[in-house]
């Protein structure tokens, strides 16, 4: 006689999330990292929304309200010559945004090119890249682009965002070249360069990504450096040049009235302060997020 066995059941297997969710979720977790995304996106929504927001433009001038107080008609006032401040705060924050971002795309891939190149390949390459990168480094950079930035206005804003990036990426291209340095020993970058994988795909397929943690949390620094940069050098006429505004042009027009008139200074101040806190937040929070050493919390 025979009896039919009955299958216990099972738990199911639990699949193990994906780099990416894992990171999302940890990222999540970090309730400052959270609220510098939101404030952050809050920014990019009024930047590039704004202007649709109200009838004035950054550069129409309202002559029969010459430094006027925030109103119904003018929100946040009117600055010496009857602009709206409104207008211009958000047309500034939309340009220091632009800004803050070419240069961070820049300057990483930049630093991440010429790191892995120099760490990769070694010997005469590497002690070429870092003669470079060592002698950009002792350069006095906010000088040479105080002095060269003038002499590319041309280009306009275009050629002074080619010239932060040009001057930002040294320390980064160390790190990734140290990086790579131990990453090329690696059993996967090794058998991949015996089967015959040509230098540059083994750096773009094996390289790159075994530091793409550091170089996202990198470029989100960057952004903020780049903000503070620019809005510095376009305080003192080296950066964004007139009739274009930015949060720097701004500051700078606005600081001998800061008292007397202060929605002239302290919307774009506060956007400058607040835009900065926001990126430093979230570049904390990836920090923590993509921290390969925090895999055994259980999350």
């Amino acid at each position: 006689m025979t009896t039919a066995l009955t299958p216990v059941p099972t738990p199911a297997a639990k699949v193990p999330a994906g780099r990416a969710a894992l990171v999302l979720r940890r990222f999540v977790r970090h309730r400052a990292a959270l609220a510098g995304a939101v404030v952050l996106a809050l920014l990019f929504l009024l930047a590039f929304a704004g202007p649709y927001l109200t009838p004035w433009s950054y550069s129409h001038v309202d002559y029969g309200a010459l430094r006027a107080a925030p109103d119904a008609e003018h929100w946040w006032g009117t600055n010496r010559i009857g602009q709206d401040v409104f207008a211009q705060t958000v047309r500034g924050l939309q340009k220091s945004l632009v800004i803050g971002l070419l240069v961070a795309v820049l300057s990483t891939g930049l630093a991440s090119l010429v790191g892995a190149c120099a760490g990769y390949f070694g010997g005469w390459t590497d002690r070429l890249l870092t003669f470079a990168v060592d002698l950009l480094l002792v350069f006095p950079s906010f000088l040479i682009i105080a002095i060269v930035s003038p002499r590319l206005r041309s280009g306009g804003w275009f050629a002074f965002v080619g010239l932060l990036a040009v001057f930002g990426w040294m320390i980064t291209a160390r790190v990734v070249r140290s990086m790579t340095l131990s990453l090329k020993e690696r059993e996967f970058v090794r058998a991949a360069r015996y089967m015959g994988v040509g230098p540059f795909r083994i750096i773009w397929r094996h390289v790159l990504p075994n530091v793409a943690s550091f170089l996202i949390i990198d470029a989100t620094i960057q952004v903020g450096g780049a903000v503070m940069s620019e809005t510095a050098l376009s305080y003192f006429g080296f950066g964004v040049q007139p009739p274009d505004v930015s949060l720097g042009t701004l500051i700078a027009s606005g600081t001998g009235a800061a008292v007397t008139y202060p929605w002239m200074f302290f919307f774009a101040a506060g956007l400058l302060v607040v835009l900065v806190l926001a990126v430093n937040l979230v570049g904390d929070g990836l920090r923590d997020a993509l921290d390969p050493t925090s895999r055994a919390v259980n999350q």
